[in-house]
């Protein structure tokens, strides 16, 4: 078996059962469960109507690079979200099977394992701390080493200085996720700027996660794409976008999104995916089409979630400092005592489940940036999303 395997750790969730082993929830109370990001808001019934007129594609083999309508689509999408010139739909979109597939498999087409390299240090992959999870797998079934830049409040910002040159030197490929998971922060013109001059100064990939770019409250976020185009950067070298329509169309189990950016990258992305075996589903590639064409229902789903921010935020300010994120649907709450004790004590007594925040990340030079904090996703109805917050500040207010 790969040796690999053995430097995983367990999974966030796996860790939260862990911690609820013993424990046995109020029965008083329904279970709301705020500890996982998986869209709870109807699909829309464009999508499913487009997936099930469709379903005679089964009968077809797909293609890895998708159809050219879907790519078409993809890449008039960016130029409308982003205000850029047409992407080449042939060589700088790829689409895939939702962001986590392709961010791992990423990792596994861009790692340069050759003994060369290996004379001055593993490989590296730097990710962003707290993080999610998959970067971390990705870079070690690749072979290389992790390091992470720890963001910390009130702006979560990357301090790229964290890190000396000598792992500068050995990096090849950096995550950033923006908005972030699990803060909501959104990656700046400044921040950009800094880490396109490392990545020419080093010479390595950044692959940007904007899985949550659609959720939002007021401003569009800023793209990777659109900042490079804006900063002159109009072949976006070494640099490639991930989205995705789980979070934005409430469709996680279709398992759609892209991959686009530098047509260089990408080419070589699309010779290890055509081994990989990861074409697209021809029924999930039409319904993907109706997804990226409307955007009224992704309004709808911006306001739902505005709706359940401004609910939660009114219940839980005056009994915890709240900071609502920039974008994404998760509050990234700081909590009074341990944030492990606390998500243990809420579930027994309230019945209510959040992600201690410490799960979310790793020890880096002495400290734990999630400990602390708990991750709330705001993904329930408006009803359960109040209920779980009223009790969230009962058990506050007995601390």
């Amino acid at each position: 078996m790969n040796p690999d395997l053995d430097r995983l750790q367990p999974y966030p969730f796996q860790k939260l059962a862990q911690l609820f082993g013993e424990v046995t929830p109020n029965t008083a109370y329904q279970p709301i469960n705020l500890s996982i990001g998986e869209p709870k808001h109807a699909t829309p019934a464009l999508i499913c109507d487009a997936l099930s007129a469709n379903l005679a594609g089964l009968a077809n083999y797909p293609t890895t690079a998708g159809s050219d309508a879907l790519r078409s689509c993809i890449a008039q999408w960016i130029s409308q979200r982003y205000d850029l010139p047409l992407l080449d739909k042939k060589t700088q979109v790829i689409p895939v099977n939702g962001s986590r597939e392709a961010l791992f498999a990423f990792a596994q087409a861009v790692i340069d394992r050759s003994p060369a390299d290996r004379n001055k240090g593993d490989p590296v992959v730097i990710c962003p701390n707290p993080f999610y999870q998959i970067y971390e797998g990705a870079a070690l079934l690749a072979g290389a080493t992790p390091h992470f830049l720890n963001t910390k409040p009130p702006e979560h910002t990357l301090n790229y200085a964290q890190l000396p040159p000598e792992i500068w030197q050995r990096t090849q490929l950096v995550y950033v996720c923006s908005p972030g998971n699990p803060n909501g922060h959104v990656m700046s013109l400044f921040e950009w700027k800094t880490l396109f001059e490392l990545s020419d100064q080093y010479g390595f990939i950044i692959a940007a996660d904007e899985c949550y770019s659609e959720i939002y409250f007021e401003t569009p976020p800023l793209g990777a794409l659109e900042a490079a185009y804006f900063l002159g950067r109009t072949d976006y070298k070494n640099l490639v976008m991930f989205s995705s329509l789980s979070k934005r169309s409430n469709v996680p189990g279709m398992r759609s999104g892209f991959v686009a950016g530098d047509a260089r990258v990408l080419q070589k992305f699309m010779l290890y995916r055509t081994y990989h075996g990861c074409a697209m589903n021809p029924a999930v590639q039409a319904a993907s089409i109706a997804a990226w064409q409307d955007e009224a229902h992704v309004a709808e789903n911006r306001k739902l979630y505005t709706e359940k921010f401004i609910a939660v935020t009114n219940i839980l300010k005056n009994v915890l400092r709240v900071r609502p994120p920039e974008a994404g649907f998760y509050l990234w709450q700081q909590v009074p005592i341990s944030d492990t004790t606390f998500a243990q004590q809420l579930y027994r007594d309230y019945n209510v489940t959040v992600l201690p925040g410490s799960f979310l990340a790793r020890e880096v030079r002495g400290e734990n940036p999630g400990k602390d904090f708990i991750r709330i996703a705001l993904v329930p109805s408006l009803t359960e999303t109040t209920d779980a917050a009223q009790r969230i500040a009962e058990f506050t207010k007995k601390l």
